[in-house]
């Protein structure tokens, strides 16, 4: 009856912010963010164009960043010119997420966006690489430690040299979800997708930013101008599917982080009401040999909210290795 009620009131809030909008306003992104936009390269991933950003250079160390739920790799742009200096940075937007496709009749999952993920470092012969990812972006990388672990001394596949976290669900009994992410996974998912709204994402999105580091109306310009390429609003109850995901792959993808022996670290704020200190304290007591940076008064974007200081405990940890 809880639920029932729960998702009651989500429709009524909709309808309410739905009904009193004029539809899906238009935006006017940041000339940071179009310039973004036209660095971007594209590669072919089963007939679908991924969009990807590869800083090429000569440094041997490669980052492999991956971005979180419902963002894009435009999250890395605060640490991305502190580190390209030292690093050769690739990051991509995953299928149905900022510049690339987002096709409205597939069903999303990590698996796939893992296979994407080594299909760019296979199209770019790079197989040793460190991961750096956030939220959803765990996941995938969760995923890809699993294969790396089932590999073993294989010559195929990548190498993962070190693996950094920031805030996301990688234990599923202690992600905390929003009332929108558990509506966008209840039976009326797609409806809420369909009437998807700025004013619904403004209010849904802010309050997981720290209460000293929230976005800019710019910023959620920009946020907004990701989602709604091609619709993307419109597939949010498809993306959000990996929630369920979490816990029928819960022995796998928890399991490889216990399991392997890649270098880890989770950077965590702990004033994230998703993935905050409950995290940390469960990554504590699940995870050999545990390190762990807590970020205080700092929420669910720490490479947004508090850049100079994952730059710094990122840059430590790598050269600690």
């Amino acid at each position: 009856m809880k639920k029932i009620g729960v998702i009651l009131v989500g429709i009524l809030i909709v309808a309410i912010i739905f009904l009193g909008s004029t539809g899906i306003p238009k935006v006017k992104a940041s000339s940071e963010l179009l310039e973004w936009e036209r660095e971007a390269q594209i590669f072919d991933f089963k007939g679908y164009k991924i969009s990807y950003h590869d800083t090429k250079g000569s440094s041997k160390e490669v980052v492999l960043l991956i971005h979180g739920f419902p963002t894009a790799s435009w999250d890395w742009r605060f640490i991305w010119p502190e580190l390209r200096g030292q690093y050769r940075l690739i990051t991509l937007d995953m299928l149905g997420f900022g510049l690339s496709d987002k096709p409205r009749d597939k069903v999303y999952s990590i698996y796939e966006q893992a296979d994407i993920q080594e299909a760019l470092l296979k199209e770019l012969a790079i197989k040793d690489v460190n991961i750096l990812a956030h939220d959803y972006g765990d996941i995938v990388a969760q995923e890809l430690v699993a294969r790396f672990n089932e590999r073993k001394n294989s010559e195929s596949g990548i190498n993962i040299k070190s693996l950094v976290l920031l805030n996301g669900g990688i234990f599923p009994e202690q992600h905390k979800q929003r009332i929108i992410q558990t509506l966008l996974n209840s039976p009326i998912g797609s409806f809420v997708s369909t009437f998807s709204t700025r004013q619904i994402f403004n209010k849904s999105f802010t309050p997981v930013f720290g209460e000293e580091s929230k976005p800019s109306k710019q910023d959620l310009d920009d946020f907004w101008y990701l989602i709604t390429r091609q619709d993307g609003h419109q597939l949010s109850h498809k993306l959000v599917h990996y929630l369920n995901d979490r816990f029928q792959y819960r022995k796998r993808w928890v399991g490889a982080l216990q399991s392997t022996k890649v270098p880890m670290l989770l950077i965590d704020g702990t004033f994230d009401p998703v993935a905050g200190k409950e995290t940390v304290d469960r990554y504590i007591e699940l995870i050999p040999s545990p390190r762990v940076v807590e970020l205080e008064r700092v929420g669910h974007y720490p490479h947004i909210e508090s850049p100079e200081m994952v730059v710094k405990h990122f840059k430590g940890f790598i050269d600690s290795l």
